[in-house]
């Protein structure tokens, strides 16, 4: 059991000063006052949280944590991603994927570093494939994983308008959007197929296709790395205005000439007027971030690193974000298009998921379906073969 005493919740929306008790893995009580039995009652371990604020632990859709990369030959290849590497970043739930490299990767690899981070105390979920089409499952079909499989929730990333997709044709697109569809119907899972935008000059028009020449519904649909350039950019707020999801990856900055931080974005998109539950934010950590040139040769590659979801929380505050709408991008807005029903929000039943921030937004605890990962700003809970320093 837990109390966190006295402090100011943000669940995302403000709700004050208040206390918040949890029992196992679930938020039991919410309330300005909790008096407990001196006498006969279990042992209770206790946060006094004066002076700082509670929100929603962050829920990062795209993270390679089972590694990823390669583009650059075998000696690049990004290496598995640890328990610190989440809980320091404030990131209690993630789902998982392969990306570019769909031959030495697996799904039955990616699938077992879930399980392994789930026992570690995370909540996580897989996207079923990679960049190609057909794609990589670990039964017959898409449909057949998301049926089957507790793990998996959709298909993705699928790469479309990229030099190192396989070309997936319209109908391809549709096809695979379809049976992932069916395979969310069937087992109550969101069904998504997310998709990675690359360079590409056909940008967002796949997408439109599909939602002009089929009968699958824009909440089935989710375009990933938008903020990449500025066509995407056009694209995307003209996407969304039609009713349409995106996600901004974190992990892009404002590089080049065309590079847009999800910062400026999401601000742009929230001066346009958009809802921000139409919009979700992920990190890409873990996995490989080259840059090609215009004949696709590369010249620099990179990590994606999971601190740059809060980071963009905080430079969205200082931009003069208020803090519900900072947060809702990486917590009540994935947890909704993903069907997450127990994430994502600070409410009595919900999965004790909180972060302890102080006034500069930096992480001073975080908690994981109850139990104490880090502590006065130093994590107390380590991965399996985590040196402990």
């Amino acid at each position: 059991m837990l109390l966190i005493k006295n402090v100011d919740i943000y669940a995302p929306e403000p709700l004050g000063k208040k206390n918040i008790f949890a029992s196992f893995d679930k938020i039991a009580y919410i309330s300005p006052r909790i008096d407990l039995p001196k006498r006969n009652f279990p042992e209770i371990t206790t946060i006094d949280a004066e002076g700082l604020i509670a929100v929603p632990g962050l829920i990062d859709m795209h993270m390679h944590f089972d590694g990823a990369g390669g583009e650059g030959g075998f000696n690049t290849r990004t290496p598995e991603m640890v328990l610190t590497n989440f809980t320091m970043s404030g990131i209690t739930t993630c789902v998982g994927l392969l990306g570019t490299d769909g031959i030495t990767r697996s799904m039955g690899s990616l699938v077992a570093k879930a399980q392994s981070l789930e026992e570690e105390g995370l909540t996580t979920y897989c996207w079923t494939g990679c960049y190609e089409v057909p794609t990589r499952t670990l039964t017959d079909t898409v449909r057949g994983d998301l049926v089957l499989v507790d793990k998996i929730i959709g298909a993705g990333e699928i790469a479309i308008s990229d030099h190192r997709s396989s070309c997936p044709s319209y109908s391809d697109l549709i096809h695979i959007a379809s049976e992932t569809r069916v395979g969310g119907l069937l087992s109550g899972k969101c069904g998504i197929l997310y998709m990675h935008l690359g360079d590409g000059k056909r940008g967002l028009e796949p997408l439109f296709n599909i939602i002009d020449n089929s009968e699958i519904p824009p909440e089935n649909l989710l375009p990933t790395h938008v903020n990449r350039n500025s066509l995407l950019v056009k694209q995307s707020i003209e996407y969304v205005k039609t009713g349409g999801y995106i996600d901004i990856t974190t992990g892009i900055k404002n590089e080049g000439d065309s590079a847009v931080s999800a910062t400026d974005l999401y601000i742009k998109l929230l001066k346009e007027n958009i809802c921000p539950y139409n919009v979700t934010m992920s990190s890409d950590a873990g996995g490989s971030m080259p840059i090609f040139d215009d004949n696709g040769k590369l010249l620099k590659l990179t990590v994606g690193l999971p601190t740059t979801n809060m980071e963009t929380i905080k430079e969205l505050y200082q931009r003069g974000i208020s803090i519900e709408n900072s947060l809702i991008p990486l917590t009540s807005s994935p947890s909704s298009l993903l069907k997450f029903k127990n994430k994502g929000h600070i409410k009595e039943g919900f999965d004790a998921d909180i972060l302890l921030l102080d006034n500069d937004l930096n992480i001073a605890y975080v908690i994981s379906k109850g139990n104490i990962m880090v502590s006065n700003y130093k994590p107390v809970k380590y991965g399996t073969f985590e040196y402990n320093k």
